[in-house]
């Protein structure tokens, strides 16, 4: 699904990422270790290209998504991102975070074919074989219909749908982190990332975000989760990526990873975390 290929990020003179280059299959759950400042999250944040690559490429769906004359905003639609701090809209209500996205991009589609209708209707004017007009067969109005019954469905899968209508605000952590969750999902994507997604939260607010995560893997949900979770890791993960010093330095299976650790610093790591 994504190969990453020599992946490389400079900040200036600092190396943060050297030359990564791994395989992540479709159905796949890859935790991503390591001590802080190693280059876990700005690994993750390349992904999808929040930070620019300095060089390597990033092949999703047979594109190099790297390559920066790719309108990575398109690419971007089938990869949900979940960050530390829940980046939700406080100015909108919870329905509204959750719409906001999809509602934009389809009345964007939307508006895009209407677009070339019109300049096919121009062009078959002048014409002997006239070209087919794009179908269009939904509204502004059944878009915005859609998207609320696709939110609420969600909404009521997390147990908040009394608070469709109120604000961010007025949520706890857990459950602002849910929303942010599936405010992701609702773009119907095909590979979810995870940016340390419990370490803002208070002990008590954990178990249900990483319930609702556990119910992702378990549907078959492809992801990337950074996490400081080592019992998470080894319970929901079908690999474990350890990363120091900007290179994943082991990869294995979560039982072979954390039982029998091969690079030393590795072992060192654990014997410290476990």
């Amino acid at each position: 699904m994504i190969d990453v290929i020599d992946l490389k990020k400079n900040y200036g003179e600092l190396e943060v990422l050297k030359g990564i280059t791994v395989t992540i299959k479709e159905g796949e759950k890859i935790a991503i270790i390591g001590p802080s400042g190693s280059g876990k999250s700005t690994f993750l944040r390349c992904l999808n290209c929040l930070e620019d690559p300095t060089s390597g490429s990033i092949i999703f769906g047979g594109v190099d998504i790297a390559d920066m004359k790719v309108d990575i905003n398109i690419h971007r639609r089938h990869m949900g991102m979940v960050f530390q701090q829940f980046n939700l809209f406080n100015n909108k209500t919870v329905i509204g975070n959750i719409m906001l996205a999809p509602v934009q991009i389809a009345i964007s589609d939307l508006r895009k074919n209407k677009t070339k209708n019109f300049f096919i209707k121009i062009g078959n004017l002048f014409r002997k074989n006239k070209k087919s007009l794009i179908k269009i067969d939904t509204t502004r109005s059944q878009i915005k219909a859609e998207a609320k019954e696709n939110a609420m469905r969600l909404l009521k899968r997390i147990g908040l749908e009394d608070k469709a209508n109120v604000y961010p605000s007025t949520l706890s952590g857990g459950q602002k982190q849910r929303l942010a969750i599936i405010r992701a999902l609702a773009m119907n994507p095909k590979v979810m990332l995870f940016d340390e997604p419990t370490s803002a939260l208070d002990p008590e607010m954990v178990g249900e975000v990483l319930d609702l995560i556990k119910q992702l893997a378990d549907e078959g949900m492809t992801m990337v989760i950074v996490t400081h979770e080592m019992g998470f890791a080894r319970e929901v993960a079908t690999k474990v990526f350890f990363m120091d010093e900007g290179k994943i330095v082991e990869q294995n299976t979560p039982e072979e990873l954390f039982s029998y650790p091969q690079n030393p610093r590795t072992k060192a790591f654990l014997s410290k975390v476990l």
